[in-house]
């Protein structure tokens, strides 16, 4: 089953669409993809289509009919030009029309926020965040290695994505029916980490009043992410190098051994040459989980990624489609033009602030409060500010 099946029939921005959904390694079809195949062939999450095509084939009910007979689970309809945007959600949300204003051809897809939208809305489940030329051939590559049953180490700065692309490594592997479970190394207690890295029997150790069989057999069959594997003790490398060269966990007050099938996946942002080199970090253990090393990139360095990125915040950030903003060709800009030392937990946080001062459900320039901006200005000024726009637009 494909994640969207698109009626290109009327339209008008198909082209420009699967561009986007290509960029974004997003499983898709289309009615008349092959020669000779029946649409009732076809079977995809979701159906997408434009207000043209639903009008000509008789309105919501006929559409109804050809979903089911491709059982999708909901239906997106397209209305090109609108004169505004606007999302309206219908039964129960299973069927959703987006109004995209009209949009200058010379717009590049990376920065087309209708259809980027469009994009992250009809491929929630499935579909990855890219639309730099430099996200999409590391996404290729890590679809690559996700193939394979190799151990993966992934290094880049904080907030840029390394978690995700450990999910998307698992969800392209052919362990994605297994559970992908992760820990953060820096977060847990060191007294704690074992236990809970390997597991205990009852009895253990102070407190331990019931058996826990711990992540790594919680993952087993499955990914397990061990995040931050900087971070971990000495003492507990050693006994995780173990683990990994056996494949056998021995969980603390047990004697007995027993065996595990994880694919593990560790990533840091800190430099290892140095973390090895002042002895914080055992060099066997990193080669052992370095057995292909990826590394995530900074969000200056991917500008094209801002708007896919932004258009799946603003979705998350939501309560309900219909709450989703419109964001202006100029706020679009301000965000090129920032340097992003936050990487995407800043554009987080940015988006978040916009969702609060934005009016009319439109995000504007004056919305987009920059960490930099919070530096310049007291929370004062910006609320002044927010009021007076309120004052203007009254």
């Amino acid at each position: 089953m494909t994640d969207v099946i698109i009626e290109p029939n009327n339209f008008l921005a198909f082209t420009v669409f699967e561009q986007i959904l290509k960029s974004r390694l997003v499983e898709f079809s289309t009615t008349g993809a092959k020669a000779n195949e029946q649409p009732e062939l076809l079977t995809g999450e979701n159906f997408l289509c434009s207000e043209v095509f639903q009008n000509e084939v008789g309105g919501q009910p006929k559409l109804l009919e050809i979903a089911r007979k491709v059982k999708a689970k909901q239906i997106f309809v397209v209305e090109e030009n609108a004169t505004k945007f606007k999302i309206e959600s219908l039964l129960g949300g299973k069927y959703v029309k987006l109004s995209i204003p009209k949009y200058s051809k010379s717009l590049p897809p990376q920065k087309n926020y209708g259809l980027q939208l469009l994009a992250c809305l009809t491929s929630a489940k499935n579909g990855t965040i890219a639309g730099d030329e430099k996200s999409y051939h590391l996404l290729k590559i890590a679809e690559r290695v996700a193939k394979t049953d190799v151990t993966v180490f992934v290094n880049g700065p904080t907030g840029t994505g390394k978690e995700v692309l450990s999910r998307f490594l698992h969800e392209k592997s052919s362990r994605k029916l297994g559970p992908f479970v992760g820990i953060n190394c820096a977060a847990i207690p060191e007294n704690m980490l074992e236990a809970i890295l390997f597991g205990h029997e009852k009895g253990a150790f102070t407190g331990a009043s019931t058996a826990n069989k711990g992540i790594f057999r919680a993952a087993d069959s499955g990914t397990l992410l061990l995040d931050e594997i900087s971070e971990m003790p000495l003492s507990l490398q050693a006994k995780l190098l173990r683990v990994l060269q056996e494949k056998l966990v021995t969980p603390l007050g047990s004697q007995q051994s027993l065996p595990v099938d994880v694919r593990v996946i560790a990533t840091t942002n800190r430099n290892m040459e140095v973390e090895i080199a002042e002895n914080r970090f055992r060099e066997d253990l990193f080669y052992r989980l370095n057995v292909f090393p990826l590394t995530s990139i900074n969000l200056e360095s991917r500008p094209n990624d801002i708007v896919p990125i932004l258009s799946s915040l603003v979705a998350k950030h939501c309560n309900s489609v219909e709450e989703i903003p419109w964001i202006t060709d100029d706020a679009i800009e301000e965000l090129y033009n920032h340097s992003w030392p936050g990487n995407v937990r800043e554009l987080e946080n940015v988006i978040q602030r916009a969702l609060v001062l934005c009016l009319d459900r439109t995000i504007e320039t004056n919305d987009i409060i920059t960490d930099l901006k919070l530096n310049q200005f007291s929370t004062k000024e910006l609320m002044e500010n927010s009021l007076l726009k309120q004052v203007a637009t009254a």
